[in-house]
């Protein structure tokens, strides 16, 4: 559950459940089926000289080892929705002037039509500052960020999703989420694998701004370590991982590859288990960098 920093969300739950109620029937055909086709949001630039557009003819795309015909491949030039998700414990190893700093950072690069949602989290995910491309409000918000207790990463991501991505879809087609933290979980009742099932299912797309993991690699009995939780979960969900120290360079490379780089690929599965993950690997011709999710969701559940 989140909460906001100065105020109760009963009114922001009651809005959700009603709009889940809405939205369910829609909801459910981001999970597509194999009638209805599948489709990945899929990063994608070119790195030779040439200046010719992206086609469907330059990718090949598998499913569990399974060749998939390409339908469609479109530049999709969408306004992003961005959750900015900040570790607010109290053994992160950067002090919260630093962790205001980075966030800010996005608030000065969005382009025209992107959005800003700023949540913070320990024990508890706590929304800092709600939908908005306002630079002073975002940084007048930021005075509530401060450090204690434990991170409850996983919970905090399951709280993003179900209560401030899922009531945009299936309307908002490009959601990310940009992780400020270690990848450091202690004490979430969600699973690392449920949340990251989730993120896959609705194309949420995750970001990091890495910082070092307080843990030194420590192993972790219910969980992935650290390091590995932001590594699975960028390329899990065809983001990437920067480093904290370099913030504006990060900030400026997410929104500028959300805007400009972003594509959508349509296929309709053959020869794929209905009931299980499906394994997905998108390669592309010499001369065009690619990714995407590296999962999609059963058909049939």
């Amino acid at each position: 559950m989140i909460t906001f920093a100065a105020r109760s969300i009963a009114s922001l739950i009651c809005i959700v459940i009603v709009c889940a109620q809405m939205q369910a029937q829609s909801r459910r055909s981001i999970k597509t089926t194999d009638t209805e086709g599948s489709v990945l949001s899929v990063t994608a630039w070119r790195t030779d000289k040439k200046t010719d557009p992206l086609k469907a003819e330059n990718m090949f795309l598998y499913e569990n080892g399974v060749e998939q015909k390409i339908k469609g491949f479109s530049y999709d030039p969408s306004p992003s929705k961005i959750v900015i998700l900040v570790d607010n414990s109290q053994t992160l190893p950067a002090d919260v002037e630093k962790l205001k700093k980075a966030t800010m950072e996005f608030a000065y690069e969005i382009f025209d039509g992107d959005q800003l949602f700023v949540v913070a989290y320990d024990e508890k995910a706590e929304i800092i500052q709600e939908w908005t491309d306002d630079a002073k409000k975002i940084e007048k918000s930021l005075s509530t960020f401060r450090k204690k207790g434990n991170p409850y990463l996983f919970d905090a991501l399951n709280a993003t999703v179900n209560e401030i991505l899922l009531p945009l879809m299936p309307g908002t087609r490009k959601t990310a989420v940009v992780l400020i933290g270690d990848g450091l979980d202690r004490g979430s009742a969600a699973s690392f694998d449920n949340v990251l099932a989730d993120l896959q299912n609705y194309n949420v797309t995750v970001y990091s701004l890495q910082l070092p993991d307080r843990t030194r690699g420590a192993f972790r009995r219910d969980a992935p370590k650290a390091a590995a939780v932001v590594e699975k979960l960028t390329e899990g969900t065809g983001g990437a991982i920067f480093q904290f120290d370099d913030a504006q360079t990060a900030a400026k490379s997410i929104c500028d590859e959300l805007r400009r780089n972003r594509y959508l690929l349509s296929y309709f599965p053959v020869n794929t288990s209905s009931y299980d993950f499906r394994r997905v690997f998108l390669i592309a011709d010499e001369g065009i960098s690619i990714r995407t999710k590296n999962a999609q969701p059963p058909n049939i559940k």
